[in-house]
Formats: C-alpha cells, structure tokens, sequence
C-alpha cells in the first residue's frame, strides 16, 4: 500500500499545526504577563499593524524583492557562466576561484558600510545581494561540470562530439541538479544580502526598503510595525524557496531521484 498520499499530507499538516501552537503560546504569554506592545506585540497586533501599514511596508517590500531579484539574477548568470569558463580551462579556474572564496568568506555585515561610501545606495544594496548569493551558485556549478562520468564524456568524444557538444548535452544536463541545488541556496540568501544592505543604510538615514522600515521602526519604539515587516520578510523568503523548490521539481521530477515519489 502507497504511503505517498499520507507523507504529503503530513508535510502539509505538521508544519501548520506547529505554526497553530506557536501563535497560541505567543498569545497566552503576552496575555498572561500583561507585556506592553513597545515590548512584545501580540500576533493580533502585528497582523492588524500588517493590514493598516500594508500601504507603507507593501511599497518597501517591492522595493527589497525587486532588489533581491536582481542580486540573485546576476548571481544565476555570473556564477553559472564563470562555471562553464572554470570547467572549460583550468587556467582560468586556478586564476580566479580564490578570489572568489575570499569574496564569499568576507562577512557582508563588514563589506555593505564600505560599499555604501562608494557607490549609490541602490546600487550598493544589490551589490550585497549580489555577492552572498553568486558563490553558491558558482561552486555548486562548477562541483556539477567536474562531476560528470569521464566515461560519458570519453564517449561523447569517441563518437566525435565537440567540446561545445559535450558541454551543452551531457554535462550540462548531468549538473542540473547541483545547478538546482545552489540557486535554492542563493535564493534566500541573496535576500539576506539586501536586507544586511538596507540594514546598513537605514543605520546612516538613507533607504526605502523593508530592512530601513525595520530599523526606522526601531529608531521609533514601533516595534508592531517592526514585527509586521519581519513578517513580510520571512514570508519573502519562503516564497522565493518554495518557487526554487517548485521549479527543481518540475525540471527533475521524471528523472533524477531526488525527485522522484517513491512508494513505501
């Protein structure tokens, strides 16, 4: 008998049951200790702080999406197209990849101040989004190319296909799912990168995204509306994980086993 039915319907049901009996807790705590707004708003609160302010965060939260979009678009092509050029001449790999773990391992919380001196604040912040999320993407691209079987491939060249041929029907193909894998990676954090960015901003008085809203409600004891635009931003980032979720399922799902349904 198939348990797939009942796995999918667990994995729905147990997160909303423990999402039910957290906003129960954060209830009763905040009811039963009589804890004032400015400390810890009630979940009745931040939602109806969401829906007041929705004109205010709803602009904000476009501006930090469309930011972290853009970060994470470049991050697809750059560190995809630096992959092929690292898989294609060792050279260029030997050349460039440390400069790119020193990129990835210097803390962004350190770069975004220094970025926001020289460059415009738009830029800046995409410049941040851009940099936490193109390293995965690089390095879980380029794990994918080098991992292709060398039979494969000393086959394809047997039967006289050319470098160009190999690389767009077989390894390509063959590093889709590392490929896949990073860009769920960057996905969030690329948000992360502007949110960091806006965080930096806000802190000298610029900014107009939803990480500035959390500050300047900060700066202002409004900590509903604080809470709200944390809100906004978790649900930002589970949507962006569960459209690069959806979308390795629908490109995997009729061939590689991490996503194909199984039964018990």
């Amino acid at each position: 008998m198939s348990q797939v039915p009942s796995d999918r319907l667990l994995r729905v049901l147990l997160p909303i049951a423990v999402l039910a009996l957290g906003v129960v807790l954060w209830t009763e705590v905040v009811r039963l200790y009589a804890i004032p707004p400015y400390m810890l708003p009630g979940p009745e609160l931040v939602l109806s702080t969401v829906i007041s302010d929705w004109a205010v965060l709803s602009a904000s939260l476009l501006v930090t999406l469309t930011t972290t979009l853009e970060g994470f678009a470049l991050a697809v092509v750059g560190g995809v197209g630096l992959a092929v050029l690292f898989n294609q001449s060792r050279l260029i790999e030997y050349s460039l990849y440390p400069y790119a773990v020193i990129l990835q391992v210097t803390p962004i919380v350190a770069v975004a101040p220094l970025l926001l001196i020289y460059l415009p604040q738009p830029a800046a912040v995409l410049a941040c989004a851009w940099i936490v999320a193109f390293f995965p993407v690089l390095a879980n691209t380029t794990l994918g190319l080098n991992s292709v079987d060398h039979n494969l491939a000393d086959l394809f060249r047997l039967y006289g296909a050319t470098r160009l041929q190999v690389l767009w029907e077989l390894k390509l193909p063959a590093a889709l799912p590392y490929i896949l894998g990073g860009l769920k990676i960057a996905g969030g954090l690329s948000l992360v990168g502007a949110v960091v960015a806006e965080i930096a901003a806000g802190s000298a008085g610029a900014g107009s995204g939803l990480a500035y809203r959390i500050v300047e409600s900060g700066y202002r004891l409004n900590i509903p509306r604080m809470f709200a635009a944390l809100l906004l931003l978790s649900v930002a980032g589970e949507a962006i994980f569960f459209a690069l979720s959806l979308l390795s399922h629908l490109l995997l799902r009729r061939w590689h086993e991490s996503a194909t349904v199984r039964e018990m």
